[in-house]
């Protein structure tokens, strides 16, 4: 399966993931939800954003994890990720909310600020490679 039921469709025609052999390449996740709306996105009635890094590095990552587990696999599959910030001076709420599902034994991570994101509520996006044997799957 490459887009993954009950997850936000993707924004254009790629899958949520790719199998190529044993590994699962997952396209750049953010907190977006079905509805499109957005974890970690609070506006009031006067129009105020307020946005989460932390919330939505949360959400990012569950995604992932839902999206990973529709092919048999779980975030302690993961051997790679990419993150996108959009500003880092995130990057302290989005590594402390990453330390509650990773340590030193989880996948490696390149981090790097983008310009932008496909929607400007999004703070953040990552990329996931795992390694799940096919064996392993059934």
């Amino acid at each position: 399966m490459s887009v993954v039921a009950g997850k936000a469709r993707p924004r254009g025609r790629f899958p949520h993931v790719k199998r190529a052999g044993d590994f699962l390449f997952v396209s750049g996740t953010s907190s977006r939800r079905p509805d499109n709306s957005f974890v970690g996105v609070q506006v009031d009635e006067m129009g105020v954003t307020q946005l989460d890094i932390r919330a939505q590095t949360r959400a990012v990552i569950e995604n992932i994890r839902d999206i990973l587990a529709s092919e048999g696999a779980g975030l302690s599959d993961l051997v790679e990720t990419q993150v996108f910030l959009v500003n880092m001076n995130d990057f302290g709420g989005y590594n402390e909310a990453w330390a509650e599902y990773f340590d030193y034994d989880g996948p490696t991570r390149t981090t790097v600020a983008v310009h932008q994101l496909p929607h400007p509520h999004l703070l953040i996006e990552i990329k996931a490679v795992a390694y799940r044997p096919l064996a392993a799957s059934s």
